[in-house]
């Protein structure tokens, strides 16, 4: 196996970087020619969502790369989530993924969040009267039955607690393969990487820079004095937020994990790709360590005192937060 790829636990290879195709814009065309672009520097994992509205463009670019024999299906690997209207129904929302991909199966296929809503809130902030009892077992057998059906080759989730991973557990059949989750060196999720482990489920990092350029998203990984200095002390020439970029992401990288990243500027997309070329020290990785933690996405939008099962960020993240 290549070493920018990952063994999961159902037996398939993941690309450790992939590209991740959410656009607060959602602009269609501009997704396609990142995602071609994305294909002639090496990236060959592409993250996208129902939520995300990215599914088309996904699709058309890589069916495009397909028929002008520049890749082949099997040589990508591609990710997308059920969103909380589709939990009465997997397969079915599955099924429209895929038509909106254009494509036989998926991948991967995600429980984007713990978190049930009715049929027809489709809005990626949910209204208070949207939410209903999260019957989590019967999810999971959905999800379950997507695999089976061959309509995806694995299954998982994102933004899970530890505490989830393991109720889950106490009832799946099949283990989820990844926990995709926000993680970086400013919430660097200690506690649930071990659990993850102890299960062999993957870890997969969403925002490992941050977010930066998001709307809730935050600059502290890339404005931190101390991820700045690591920086300069493993480039010989000027600093540049390329170079401060690559040290974030070899932070997961190393610590196992699979990263997202968001950018279609060439220059970035490129520099991500050379993350691997980076090597941290064990005093790089101490005083990553001691940096104080913050988490980005919290997930208040999904909190309420009347029609959420999480009437707190502590219920909705246990003790991960």
């Amino acid at each position: 196996m290549r070493n920018n790829q990952v063994r999961l636990n159902c037996g398939i290879a993941m690309p450790v970087i992939g590209l991740g195709t959410y656009s607060s814009q959602n602009d269609r065309e501009t997704t396609e020619l990142a995602i071609h672009m994305a294909l002639k520097l090496g990236y060959r994992h592409f993250d996208t969502a129902k939520i995300y509205g990215s599914e088309p463009a996904v699709g058309n670019a890589l069916r495009k790369a397909i028929l002008d024999k520049t890749i082949e299906r099997e040589d990508v690997f591609v990710t997308s989530k059920l969103w909380g209207s589709d939990h009465h129904d997997p397969v079915s929302a599955l099924k429209q993924t895929l038509q909106n991909v254009g494509m036989e199966y998926l991948d991967m296929y995600l429980v984007h969040w713990p978190v049930k809503l009715k049929p027809w809130a489709c809005d990626s902030v949910p209204k208070e009267e949207d939410f209903e009892e999260l019957d989590l077992e019967s999810t999971w057998a959905g999800m379950e039955k997507c695999m089976e059906m061959g309509l995806c080759r694995c299954i998982g989730v994102s933004n899970f607690s530890s505490k989830k991973i393991e109720r889950l557990l106490d009832f799946a059949s099949v283990t989820p393969a990844v926990n995709q989750v926000e993680m970086h060196p400013i919430w660097r999720q200690s506690k649930l990487r071990e659990t993850c482990e102890d299960y062999k489920i993957h870890v997969s990092a969403y925002s490992p820079l941050g977010a930066p350029g998001n709307a809730w998203g935050s600059t502290a990984v890339v404005d931190s004095p101390i991820i700045k200095s690591i920086a300069l002390k493993h480039k010989a020439t000027q600093l540049s937020l390329l170079q401060i970029m690559k040290v974030a992401l070899q932070w997961g990288i190393s610590k196992g994990s699979s990263v997202i990243v968001k950018s279609f500027n060439k220059d970035r997309m490129k520099e991500n790709m050379g993350s691997f070329d980076l090597k941290l020290d064990d005093q790089d990785f101490l005083e990553i360590d001691n940096l104080e933690q913050s988490k980005t996405m919290r997930g208040d939008f999904l909190v309420n005192q009347t029609t959420s099962p999480y009437k707190t960020l502590h219920d909705l993240w246990d003790e991960d937060i």
